[in-house]
């Protein structure tokens, strides 16, 4: 069994390569069962999770093993800590043991670039990107990938944060900044991003128009929410998963016969964009580990 680092993941796994071959993939049939998710009781600090997240298709499997330790913040380690075991979908043999937070970080990234492929103007050139941490610092590359991005404006809770992704982006061509007048440089971008964990909106429909794309990629829970109900009703809604409409906080007041489409429609090459503002909300799956790894 081959063990495969962050490094070699990164290496790997280019953007270019990952927004041209992942979407295939995605629409490949693949059983998803739902994922189990086990209380780990501390005494001293808040309790500890363990995610198991399976996925198989006829040829390949894997499962994403996920622990999530809100007391590592004291520690000064990481909160969540993640491998990805690949198997062969016949024998069974175990192929792989793989960097799960790097697999993790460029599928998500990597998936928002491929909506946004098709749902963002093909001029797109400004980002604002909501978030600093460990999604929203491959998001600018991602996109990069798939629009002429050129202007990169990052507003960060911690100005310090946002000062030091900006100047890490400035460092590799983009003309990066630090967001001082959000709705401004909202009503300015042609890509929003959002990849945090706030309780809040943060986005506001009043400072959207029909050439935006809103991409919310942070919120995992119900009661998270990037985006206020006045933008969400603005927009062409698409999600990645059926299961973002009960998990995610920012589309759990929508119906199925409220979303345009999910990642598989996007993924059609016969998928045919829909003019106007648009909205893609993901809550990530095993089905997009699987396919990254796979491809690695």
């Amino acid at each position: 069994m081959r063990i495969v680092t962050a490094d070699e993941v990164r290496q790997k796994l280019g953007y270019a390569r990952l927004v041209a071959e992942l979407p295939s993939r995605l629409r490949a049939e693949t059983q998803v069962p739902a994922r189990s998710q086990i209380t780990i009781p501390r005494d001293d600090e808040d309790d500890a999770t363990l995610l198991l997240m399976p996925a198989w298709s006829p040829s390949v499997g894997g499962l994403k093993i996920v622990h999530v330790t809100p007391g590592n913040a004291a520690r000064h380690k990481a909160a969540v800590n993640a491998s990805y075991l690949l198997f062969d979908g016949t024998t069974h043999e175990h192929l792989a043991l793989i960097d799960g937070a790097e697999l993790t970080a460029r599928r998500t990234a990597a998936v928002a670039a491929i909506a946004a492929s098709r749902l963002a103007a093909p001029d797109a050139k400004r980002l604002l990107l909501m978030g600093s941490g460990r999604i929203a610092s491959e998001l600018a590359y991602a996109y990069r990938a798939v629009r002429p991005i050129t202007e990169v404006c990052v507003h960060s809770p911690t100005r310090a944060h946002a000062e030091s992704l900006a100047a890490k982006l400035s460092a590799d061509g983009f003309e990066a900044r630090v967001c001082d007048d959000l709705p401004a440089e909202a009503a300015r971008a042609d890509i929003i991003a959002c990849a945090t964990l706030s309780h809040q909106p943060i986005i506001h429909g009043e400072w959207l128009k029909s050439h935006h794309h809103l991409a919310l990629i942070g919120g995992f829970t119900p009661d998270m929410r990037e985006a206020d109900d006045a933008a969400i009703r603005k927009g062409h809604v698409f999600i990645d998963t059926l299961t973002a409409l009960s998990e995610a906080g920012d589309v759990k007041g929508l119906s199925f016969d409220d979303i345009k489409g999910t990642l598989r429609d996007l993924c059609d090459p016969d998928f045919d964009p829909p003019a106007g503002f648009t909205v893609f909300k993901s809550v990530g799956e095993a089905f997009q580990d699987l396919a990254a790894a796979s491809l690695l």
